[in-house]
């Protein structure tokens, strides 16, 4: 069976991989030959950099294991004053039942329903609420009107 032209290409590419790869594997022995463990060593410094000098011991971090938390951090206890607010009614649709209110301390708009009041409101009503995360955002709950 007679070989075709690019047969024999390929297999010179072959011939010629090999003998580089034997070629460099001979160089990386002989390069290595003179050092020693120590000298192959690197550190990394405070900083994340490499450095041939080893750390200094004394300026090791200690940290303890309950500090170190993987996953979602536990929720800290909230004190319930902190959670009521209070703030003026901009808008209010009764025949729909929603509205909102500004609140007072951080100028924002929060969504209100009707399900959440504990007593009928209108515009302009001073209230205090507590917030709660709804599907769309923050939302009042457990609204009161305040006496002004």
């Amino acid at each position: 069976m007679a070989e075709t032209w690019n047969k024999k290409e390929r297999e010179k590419k072959k011939q010629q991989q090999k003998k580089e790869k034997a070629e460099k594997k001979a160089q990386r022995k002989e390069d290595s030959q003179g050092k020693n463990f120590d000298d192959m060593i690197a550190y990394i410094d405070e900083n994340g950099n490499l450095s041939s000098t080893p750390p200094d011991p004394k300026k090791a971090k200690k940290f303890k294991l309950e500090d170190i938390e993987i996953g979602v951090p536990k929720p800290e206890a909230v004190d319930p004053a902190d959670l009521i607010r209070s703030g003026t009614v901009t808008f209010f649709n009764e025949s729909k039942g929603y509205g909102f209110i500004k609140d007072l301390k951080t100028q924002e708009s929060v969504f209100v329903h009707v399900n959440s009041l504990l007593e009928p409101i209108g515009e302009k009503d001073k209230v205090q609420f507590e917030v709660e995360m709804g599907p769309r955002g923050t939302s009042a709950v457990r609204v009161k009107r305040v006496a002004v």
